[in-house]
């Protein structure tokens, strides 16, 4: 199983990304996703999750409003839209899947990780 995150890069406080994260070797479908961040220094946080039709959701409250996860079932991709991005969103992003459909922040529950992709948020 490979979980590839990309899209990162510098942005300006104010401005815009969007990650992806492409799946291989596992049934896409049947995993809920999820967004995890760590900062410099800092414990990984959980970002938001999506179930594995995409009719649930469920953010951190430090992102909600911001950020938007969404996948393509057909692509095996979870994708990550951040707006209104602020220097303390500067972290490595990484995916997550679960085969339970869990979508919530608990680390040990997810099956699956992937290697991060940088943000960096300047002010």
């Amino acid at each position: 199983v490979q979980l590839q995150a990309s899209g990162g890069g510098l942005v300006q406080a104010g401005g815009s990304l969007r990650l992806s994260c492409a799946a291989s070797g596992l049934t896409f479908s049947r995993y809920s996703m999820a967004w995890f961040r760590q900062a410099p220094g800092k414990e990984r946080d959980f970002v938001g999750g999506i179930s594995r039709n995409g009719g649930s959701l469920y953010y951190a409250d430090s992102v909600k409003g911001r950020f938007t996860i969404s996948r393509d079932n057909a692509k095996s991709t979870l994708y990550l839209q951040m707006n209104s991005l602020k220097p303390e969103d500067t972290a490595v992003y990484s995916c997550a899947a679960d085969g339970t459909n869990y979508v919530g922040p608990e680390t040990p529950r997810y099956d699956y990780w992937g290697q991060g992709t940088l943000v960096t948020v300047s002010s």
